[in-house]
């Protein structure tokens, strides 16, 4: 369930029609819907209530602004983040250093230092390589990083290629076969206290089997490893689990998800930590375009929108389905392809599809927008960086500015010695 919904014949953002904040902002603009994204993060954190022990790290990676952070933090949420920059956005939220969990494959000795600094509750190493380091950096700062150890399942996740993660093949975490060996040379180190394991097999998953697999792999690896008298008090199960992207698309629940988690685990006697990221935002949010004009195609007409593949890339990069509609309906539908201005073929929202009729001047939304659309936004053709808006209730607030071209420009420089 989303709070965009149609009231009076005009799409609204809860009680703001989304036409008033276009004619405010302009478009291309993302608007977030706070209830949505409250209402979204309270289901999820009620269906794992279930288990004994939890820790919810929000994947700040599928939507960094720091409002929607903000809006997490007061729900109960930590962040799982990949990088200094997510970090310091958690911290700027005002999420506990604490509550921060640090994933990701390429930690540079910078990061890891910050992160030490700064306290956070958990590194998620992904390599033996990385805790050596780690294990260096805390020691040299008097400290000692609370770690847990990444390990790549060889389970196949069934979604996308480009965001599967527990596969053999994929860079991330250690090899299943070589877990136990490098948690146990790492578990030696001054600097480092090892409590636990991490898995995270993929994004947009939409059947629970693979996850069961993967979890029930990591179940026997932490009692080889208790066995062994290693503490293993936290297994982080990472995130991923799907949203519909379509009207009418069945996918499984938080409860599902939940009762899958609740059956492997029973016996566990561990903290378990998520990474939810999509799961909470994805439908919180929509992108909000202004038909530019229509043109005739040979199948079907063109609809070119002023969003583009720099705004919203996910169907650019992974053929994602994005459902279009019209702001202002007028109960007709039309055959289209929807498109944007940028100079390249892939530039592409929906060919050959059933839309509302629309016109130059017409606006219209993307759904399901609220992950992994703004935080990966850039400024490519010089067109200027998306901005963002959040809703609540009747009221509303610009919470990232748009960043336009000259703002880019001004960053830039022409050597002396080209001026000559």
């Amino acid at each position: 369930m989303d709070h965009f919904q149609l009231k009076n014949g005009v799409l609204h953002a809860e009680d703001v029609p989304l036409d008033q904040i276009a004619a405010e902002v302009g478009t291309p603009v993302y608007v977030y819907s706070r209830a949505t994204l409250t209402r979204h993060a309270r289901v999820f954190r009620d269906a794992l209530a279930i288990l004994p022990r939890t820790h919810l790290a929000f994947a700040v990676k599928s939507n960094p602004n720091v409002a929607v952070l903000s809006v997490l933090k007061a729900e109960g949420y930590g962040a799982d983040v990949v990088s200094e920059g997510e970090m310091n956005r958690a911290l700027a939220a005002g999420m506990p250093a604490a509550d921060i969990v640090f994933s990701g494959v390429g930690k540079t000795r910078r990061e890891l230092h910050a992160a030490v600094a700064a306290g956070i509750g958990q590194f998620n190493l992904e390599s033996e390589e990385e805790g050596v380091e780690l294990a260096q950096i805390a020691a040299s700062l008097g400290k000692v990083a609370v770690c847990a150890l990444r390990v790549n399942p060889n389970v196949d996740a069934r979604t996308h290629a480009k965001i599967s993660t527990g596969k053999a093949e994929n860079k991330f975490g250690v090899a299943y076969d070589r877990a136990a060996g490098i948690y146990a040379r790492l578990s030696a180190l001054d600097g480092l206290d090892m409590r636990g394991l991490a898995v995270h097999i993929g994004s947009q998953i939409t059947d629970l089997e693979p996850s069961r697999q993967a979890f029930t792999k990591m179940g026997v690896l932490m009692r080889e490893l208790r066995t062994q008298g290693f503490v293993v008090s936290h297994m982080d199960l990472g995130g991923g689990l799907g949203v519909p992207y379509k009207i009418g698309e069945e996918l499984p629940t938080p409860a599902d998800y939940a009762a899958v988690v609740a059956d492997v685990t029973r016996d566990w006697d561990a903290t378990i930590m998520f990474e939810p990221g999509r799961v909470i935002t994805g439908n919180a949010g929509v992108l909000v375009t202004e038909v530019v004009r229509v043109k005739q195609g040979v199948n079907a007409p063109f609809v070119v929108v002023d969003a583009a593949m720099n705004d919203l890339a996910r169907p650019a990069m992974y053929d994602a389905w994005h459902d279009f509609a019209a702001v202002r309906p007028t109960g007709e539908t039309m055959l289209a392809n929807i498109v944007g201005p940028i100079c390249e073929s892939s530039d592409t929202f929906a060919m050959g599809r059933t839309i509302d009729a629309v016109k130059a001047g017409d606006l219209g939304i993307f759904r399901t927008a609220g992950a992994y659309g703004a935080t990966m936004a850039n400024t490519y053709n010089s067109r200027p960086l998306v901005p963002e808006v959040m809703v609540d209730g009747d009221r509303w607030a610009i919470v990232a500015d748009r960043i336009e071209p000259s703002a880019v420009l001004a960053a830039e420089r022409i050597p002396e010695w080209l001026a000559e």
